[in-house]
């Protein structure tokens, strides 16, 4: 220990985790305005100058966790684009991995994905950034022939970013369904259709 209240190394480091879960869970259930530095800094036991330390005000840290949740799912979105090569059988599979691997991250932050997709501010742009993304990894898979050409890929990615919003919200928080079973789920649907098969 440095200063009073000043942390060091590991510690200063934990201290600094400590208050970015608290405050994830203060915003995520009371909103910006309503989240008081008082209230998580009491929660951590930790002093306000603490605090200080390491974010500058209430805005630092909020806007430091929009960022992590940003990063963090935007990094899972790029990462779960079809390679070139891969055998038709496996498209679904490899599809159903990607997704699951969303929903985790989703399941496993729940805090962070109410500030990312409802709290902040910019959580409407930051859709709209996502729905580009997946575009993108969609245009990419048709060039490589994953998919038909004839498909408004915009209206695709659309579709997937609400689905994940809302099934999130509605299925896996809700603890009605798991990742997994919720990314195949989405995936025998938009790979194999809602009409009945025909013997």
């Amino acid at each position: 220990m440095g200063q009073r209240g000043r942390k060091k190394g590991a510690n200063g480091e934990q201290s600094r985790a400590l208050l970015l879960t608290i405050g994830a869970e203060e915003f995520a259930k009371n909103g910006y305005y309503e989240t008081k530095v008082s209230e998580i800094v009491k929660r951590a036991n930790v002093t306000q100058p603490t605090f200080y330390l390491y974010f500058q005000n209430k805005e630092a840290i909020f806007n430091e966790l929009v960022q992590l949740f940003h990063d963090k799912l935007f990094e899972y979105i790029k990462s779960s684009r079809l390679e070139p090569g891969i055998e038709i059988e496996s498209i679904s599979m490899k599809i159903t991995f990607g997704l699951k691997n969303i929903f985790t991250f989703l399941s496993e932050h729940p805090d962070l994905t109410r500030i990312g997709f409802l709290v902040s501010n910019d959580a409407e742009d930051m859709k709209k950034e996502l729905v580009e993304l997946i575009e993108g990894n969609l245009s990419y898979e048709v060039q490589e022939g994953y998919f038909r050409v004839d498909i408004d890929m915009n209206l695709v990615a659309e579709c997937l970013v609400g689905m994940i919003e809302r099934l999130t919200f509605t299925k896996l928080f809700q603890g009605l369904k798991d990742p997994e079973s919720l990314a195949k789920e989405i995936v025998d649907l938009l790979l194999n259709g809602m009409i009945s098969k025909q013997d």
